[in-house]
């Protein structure tokens, strides 16, 4: 199965939606995955991802099924406390460069930069989430890896946004959030390609086909922001 991961175009956060260049990039990506063999998409339900999925559907003919789990990750203190930088996962990862921390840290919840943000539980929901939706395209989570139990289908979109889409990626490939949020955060309709095996009963591993494919907005770029 492959599973082509999107982010949303250029988006006017106070509406939740598109911008007129937004439109452009969501046009733009439905040109360019329109003949990639995509059976199923799914989307955020958050209004900026939706519309840029639907310029897909529209194009496929494919109906949206909608995914609480892939809207916008929030964060902050967990007890309405003040954090540094107001907890912007981000920025917060960055200052752990910064102080020269580890980015691989495995205990990078429990850390002092990350414990009392509640990014932490948004991130631990959407691995979960996650994994419930894998289980229902046929994958099902064992241990770090993920069992073929079901018939998944051959490709399938998912549109999401910049922090939702790095905690995919971050459970799917067991790596520590901060280091996805530094080193493969997402351009506008950015378009990742994850794939997983298929074989009945094989215990797999997601690979990277492609991360961060921009190409078909090139021209039509404006300064990225990875917080929503």
């Amino acid at each position: 199965m492959r599973i082509f991961f999107v982010r949303h175009g250029h988006p006017n956060y106070e509406r939740d939606c598109l911008t007129e260049l937004g439109v452009k990039h969501a046009a733009a990506a439905a040109l360019r995955l329109k003949n990639e063999g995509i059976e199923q998409i799914f989307s955020s339900t958050c209004g900026r991802a939706y519309e840029t999925a639907s310029h897909l559907a529209e194009t496929l003919g494919l109906p949206i099924v909608k995914c609480d789990f892939m809207r916008e990750i929030t964060w902050g203190g967990t007890n309405g406390e003040e954090l540094p930088l107001n907890g912007h996962p981000w920025d917060t990862a960055d200052r752990m460069v910064a102080q020269g921390q580890p980015l691989m840290d495995p205990t990078w919840a429990t850390g002092e930069i990350f414990r009392r943000n509640s990014v932490v539980q948004c991130v631990e929901n959407i691995a979960h989430c996650t994994d419930e939706w894998l289980q229902g395209l046929g994958y099902t989570r064992e241990g770090h890896y993920y069992q073929v139990t079901g018939t998944p289908p051959q490709t399938v979109a998912a549109f999401g946004h910049g922090g939702a889409s790095t905690a995919i990626l971050s459970h799917l490939f067991n790596l520590p959030f901060p280091l996805v949020c530094t080193t493969m955060g997402p351009d506008y309709t950015g378009i990742t390609i994850v794939t997983l095996p298929d074989t009945p009963g094989a215990l797999v591993t997601p690979r990277f086909q492609m991360l961060n494919d921009a190409k078909h907005i090139q021209g039509m770029t404006v300064e990225n922001y990875f917080g929503n």
